[in-house]
């Protein structure tokens, strides 16, 4: 578990655009509650892939979330370790319920996400809570309150939770609100 002190001192890159990165991520997975989006961004924080799973601990345990994460990011993207240095970034942003302080949960999803960006190869990027007061980037302090985890309530997710969402050619490479390029070729006929 990491504590929100020890996040901040880490070297966590900051994102560019954070609105942009939360309300792509959400607008793309729909999450709710217990809901895990982990992102991968390449260096020009366009989105490379992401996935979206439920995932309901008994405790607060970095190894197990760590190992989640991993699974995730082997079925959505190769591994970055024979470069000498990370390229690609992921971030991870967090649905639950409750008030946006950090818990000892957060602290183990940190962990876990520094831990697995390690063995897949990738730089560790942001940790993102989406709660019903909105989002916060911790470690960071930007935040807003839309998107937040009560958006979605009552809304049929387009991915089965476990699903692996690839971007790959022809499809939604931003990590934010534009439309895909293949409504905007349908807008233009």
């Amino acid at each position: 578990m990491l504590e929100p002190a020890e996040w901040a001192d880490a070297g966590i890159p900051l994102l560019r655009n954070p609105r942009e990165v939360v309300t792509g991520l959400h607008a793309r997975h729909l999450p709710t509650p217990s809901t895990a989006v982990v992102a991968v961004l390449g260096p020009d924080e366009r989105l490379a892939a992401s996935a979206s799973f439920a995932h309901r601990a008994r405790a607060a345990d970095g190894w197990e979330f760590r190992n989640a994460l991993l699974e995730q990011l082997r079925r959505i993207i190769p591994h970055d370790l024979r470069r000498r240095t990370p390229v690609r970034t992921a971030v991870l942003l967090y649905c639950r319920d409750g008030d946006d302080r950090w818990t000892e949960e957060d602290g183990a999803w940190m962990w876990g996400l520094r831990d697995a960006c390690t063995l897949h190869g990738l730089r560790c990027g942001a940790y993102i809570t989406l709660t019903p007061g909105g989002w916060q980037v911790l470690g960071d302090g930007r935040t807003g309150r839309r998107p937040n985890s009560a958006s979605c309530q009552g809304w049929q997710h387009p991915v089965a939770p476990g699903a692996a969402d690839h971007a790959g050619p022809g499809a939604l490479t931003r990590s934010g609100g534009g439309a895909p390029d293949a409504l905007r070729r349908t807008a233009a006929r």
